[in-house]
């Protein structure tokens, strides 16, 4: 396999509980109640998500029984709270690395939720996954804003509608505003100790956005929204890679029935991961903010638990299905045009 630079940025929605989708759960269909035509948050229970202590936990059983796995510390918050990065596959230079980073934001919980989905499938011997990770390297680092996603920080949340996750880290800063500067612990570790050290040729960095943004002018409540690098600095050979990548994403996502997605309006600042990192490293990155958020100032921005499944269903899909067209090399023929008629959502919260 041909060696190529690509990276996407997805956006999640809300951590789901300590345990993972079982056959009981409930996953929402187009017009399901709990799908994106719902609108409510009548229910928030933030103490169904993995805390900081349950996900280390869940890391470390997983690397003692898995070989597969090789689980590594690549630096501290704030508070001192570690920083994990689980790597699979032989990290051999012919193959392509992508990198899954979920929750720079705290208070964006459910891709963190969808990335320990992955990492318990990628630690099992199915021959799919043993195809994977033949011909691709992977690495996940999951929750990079520990404290923020603890409430553990040095600001009142108060003023939030459950009080206990935040958007910034302990100090009150977005670290998805810090990739230049590189002022706080938890960007500087991740810069220095992943992605200089690792190289990854895609990334795909998983947020969330408000509950109300809709596609288009047609007033459908989107499950997503995705955006390439926008920077005129990024190379058009990055930004070509990158919709691509966008494009295996959307296509996965499309074909089930909860699955709607819009073109996400984001700006081209480089401070922000999917313009900087494709700037600096060549990496080609991919915005994917999937709906909701498990906490926040304004009540319409937060999510019930009631679509919890679907949305931590809509990362994997978009995990697994990046991972299988890097392996068999389909991601180099997908067809980049829905890019010109995607309709574009008007939620501006990267």
């Amino acid at each position: 396999m041909k060696k190529q630079v690509l990276s996407l940025t997805i956006a999640g929605t809300m951590l789901v509980s300590g345990s993972f989708l079982t056959g009981n759960t409930v996953l929402a269909g187009e017009n399901g109640p709990n799908g994106p035509n719902y609108g409510g948050n009548e229910t928030i229970k933030n103490e169904r998500l993995h805390s900081y202590e349950e996900m280390v936990s869940f890391l470390e059983k997983v690397d003692k029984r898995s070989e597969a796995l090789e689980l590594e510390v690549y630096g501290q918050s704030v508070k001192g709270r570690d920083l994990y990065l689980a790597k699979f596959g032989s990290m051999n230079e012919d193959n392509p690395t992508i990198l899954f980073l979920t929750q720079q934001h705290g208070n964006e919980a459910l891709t963190t939720e969808g990335a320990l989905e992955m990492i318990k499938y990628l630690s099992s011997s199915g021959k799919n996954v043993q195809d994977i990770l033949e011909n691709v390297n992977v690495l996940i680092a999951p929750r990079l804003n520990v404290d923020g996603a603890e409430g553990d920080v040095n600001f009142s949340l108060e003023d939030y509608v459950s009080g206990t996750h935040t958007r910034y880290n302990a100090n009150e800063v977005d670290l998805n505003r810090d990739h230049v500067d590189r002022n706080q612990p938890e960007t500087k570790a991740l810069h220095e100790n992943v992605l200089q050290k690792y190289q990854p040729d895609y990334m795909i960095d998983l947020h969330h956005q408000g509950t109300q943004t809709t596609l288009g002018d047609t007033g459908e409540l989107v499950s997503g929204s995705i955006l390439y690098p926008t920077n005129e600095a990024v190379d058009p050979e990055v930004r070509e890679q990158s919709k691509k990548l966008g494009a295996v994403v959307y296509n996965a996502v499309d074909a089930k029935g909860y699955g709607l997605l819009s073109k996400y309006p984001g700006g081209s600042a480089p401070t922000i991961s999917r313009n900087g990192l494709a700037m600096e490293y060549g990496i080609a990155t991919l915005l994917f903010e999937m709906r909701g958020m498990a906490d926040h100032y304004r009540d319409d921005y937060v999510l019930g638990q009631k679509s919890n499944g679907y949305l931590i269903q809509q990362a994997v899909t978009a995990m697994k299905a990046s991972l299988e067209a890097l392996a068999d090399d389909s991601i180099d023929s997908t067809d980049t045009s829905f890019w010109d008629t995607l309709p574009e959502s008007n939620y501006d919260g990267e």
